[in-house]
């Protein structure tokens, strides 16, 4: 197998072998330098059956890479290779997984972490917790589980929740509801409760969904007053250090919250997630919410799959099965219950029922398929003309792209674009969005934007004569705590009463607040993302756009994140060979979390 490394790779191969004995750094190189290359890839560790009895072609040497027991022999008989609990630069477990030492450290302390929250039961006042359900999660169909009111016996009953489930299924409502059956259930205590999400924009977006949902929730108005509106991002709500990985919340300097919610929980890679959890009180409540079958993080991690147990069902005991058919005369669907799986029993909800879409809906049924990894039913379903809000279209030759996609950018961006203020530009922005697999080549990001704006030139709606001309839309792609942008942020460049180009954004109050572009952070051009950058939002119409050549970003997840950005349609242009193994194809990255929460094998 040929290889090429990166420089990091190779440096850091270079510097492990410089401390090694000699008669290990043969094999040690091309480990080490894999095992750099897999983490830069998203992996937490690299599995040492993957790559045992194998020959390697790595930037030009040739490497042999014993059979496994020879290789365990080898790296354990090394001074930098430890066990688990050793304080070493890597460390080989019993399953044979190593790691980077910083690694192996966040996954053992995540999983503590969790494992210890879902252990402990709360007591509950069972008469406040029926008030509650009655209210806020009504009987709506006495023969249906309701999911929702699972969900909430199960955060209110354990320190540790994941509520998961796709667009439309209610993770906000619910969770709104939740925190206000908490502050029911414990009225004499002043409860602080912090809402978080990774990026600037899913922060947004939450606010929003908690300021309407609040209007109309079925609580006393003391406790609507209680339930906080504020959400944070991740980040900004740890403390960044300039200059440093480190927060300023910490395991030396607890958060003061007595219940965290994480939104989009799937975008959270586990040294952040690992940070974050080491940083809560003992007797601190964490919910996370989050679709699991999105793509995982862009760095290191797949936490929230491997939390939930990479699909596995949800594990109720039948303690908890009882408690809920008595406090709601309801009984959970049979066959999800099961005493001889305690570790994370009644900790993890899967909603089920989508309130946005019919389940005959075309995005509903589109979204099934890829979930089950059909592709050819996915595609029967994108040729069928009875769903009109769900289109196939093959992808055509570079030179053909722009004819193919014109049509849809003129009547996606025309509104936005003819806006008279910046603030109705903005309420008009995630009418339509283009998203691509990718961020290079002639069906990437960067070409399909320089495309979008030749259409929207040649019709006259924008004038990009200047790089700050009115309308250009830009994503923030780093962090700015002095300007308060961040990393997903999106705004619209206007002129402000003087002529000048300021960078428009949202504020937190439904007005606009105004950015010098000479001060705009590290920046890109967005009428089209990436699939990866759109987690979080949501348009009311998806161009997505796939290459015309198979490529390893290309999967399961990838799809089913970028088509269910939609509100109402999506088209999809690529090939339908690839389109179908994309499908089969579900991203797996190598962890030991799933492991250590399941007690898988051990």
């Amino acid at each position: 197998m040929k290889i090429e490394f990166r420089t990091i790779d190779c440096k850091f191969a270079d510097f492990i072998c410089r401390k090694a004995a000699a008669g290990t750094a043969v094999v040690l190189w091309p480990v080490t330098a894999l095992l750099s290359m897999t983490v830069g890839q998203g992996n937490i560790c690299l599995v040492l059956a993957d790559i045992a009895g194998s020959d390697y072609s790595i930037n030009g040497s040739e490497f042999s890479i014993p059979e496994e027991d020879k290789l365990v022999s080898v790296l354990s008989s090394s001074h930098l290779v430890g066990k688990p609990g050793d304080f070493f630069p890597l460390i080989l477990d019993e399953n044979g997984r190593i790691y980077l030492h910083r690694y192996w450290h966040y996954e053992q302390d995540l999983a503590r972490i969790i494992l210890r929250m879902a252990s402990f039961t709360e007591s509950l006042s069972e008469e406040r917790l029926r008030s509650s359900l009655e209210r806020l999660f009504p009987v709506k169909d006495k023969g249906e589980t309701d999911w929702q009111s699972v969900a909430a016996i199960a955060a209110l009953r354990k320190r540790f929740c994941l509520i998961s489930g796709g667009p439309g299924t209610g993770k906000t409502a619910t969770v709104i509801r939740i925190i206000a059956m908490l502050l029911e259930q414990y009225p004499e205590k002043k409860l602080r409760v912090a809402l978080a999400a990774p990026t600037g924009k899913a922060a947004a977006r939450l606010k929003e969904s908690i300021l309407r949902i609040k209007e109309t929730l079925e609580s006393p108005d003391d406790i609507r007053q209680r339930i906080p509106s504020d959400v944070s991002t991740i980040h900004r709500l740890l403390g960044t250090i300039p200059g440093s990985v480190r927060f300023s919340y910490c395991a030396e300097n607890r958060m003061p919250f007595d219940l965290l919610v994480i939104d989009e929980a799937s975008m959270v890679d586990l040294p952040l997630m690992s940070k974050l959890l080491t940083s809560l009180k003992n007797d601190a409540r964490l919910i996370l919410l989050g679709d699991r079958e999105q793509l995982a993080s862009v760095e290191a991690g797949a936490v929230l799959g491997d939390i939930s147990g990479n699909g596995r069902p949800e594990i109720f005991s039948s303690e908890f099965c009882k408690l809920f058919a008595k406090l709601t005369g309801r009984t959970i669907s049979s066959g999800c219950f099961d005493e001889k799986e305690p570790r994370l029993a009644d900790t993890m909800v899967l909603l089920k029922r989508n309130y946005r879409f019919k389940s005959e809906s075309g995005i509903a049924l589109l979204a099934s398929a890829i979930n089950k990894g059909d592709g050819h039913k996915a595609m029967e379903l994108l040729d069928d003309e009875s769903l009109p809000l769900i289109r196939w279209h093959s992808v055509p030759s570079p030179e053909q792209l722009k004819s193919l996609i014109k049509g849809q950018v003129l009547n996606g961006y025309r509104y936005c674009l003819e806006a008279e203020t910046a603030l109705e530009a903005l309420s008009r922005f995630d009418s339509f969005r283009l998203l691509s697999a990718l961020r290079e080549g002639p069906f990437g990001v960067a070409e399909v934007n320089c495309l979008i704006e030749e259409i929207l030139s040649e019709h006259g709606l924008i004038n990009p004569t200047s790089r700050w001309y009115k309308g250009r839309p830009v994503i923030v792609t780093t962090n700015d705590y002095n300007l308060k942008l961040f990393n997903g942020d999106i705004g619209l460049i206007f002129t402000d009463e003087n002529g000048r180009p300021k960078a428009c954004f949202p504020d937190s109050a439904g007005g606009v607040r105004s950015v010098s572009v000479f001060r705009l952070p590290e920046h890109e051009t967005v009428f089209a993302m990436t699939v990866h950058k759109s987690q979080g939002s949501e348009f009311d119409n998806v161009l997505m756009v796939l290459p015309d050549h198979a490529a390893s970003l290309l999967s399961k997840e990838l799809i089913y994140t970028g088509i269910t950005r939609a509100r109402k349609s999506v088209s999809i242009i690529g090939n339908r060979e690839l389109f179908i193994a994309a499908v089969s194809r579900r991203v797996e990255r190598k962890s030991g979390l799933a492991d250590a929460l399941f007690n898988i094998g051990g």
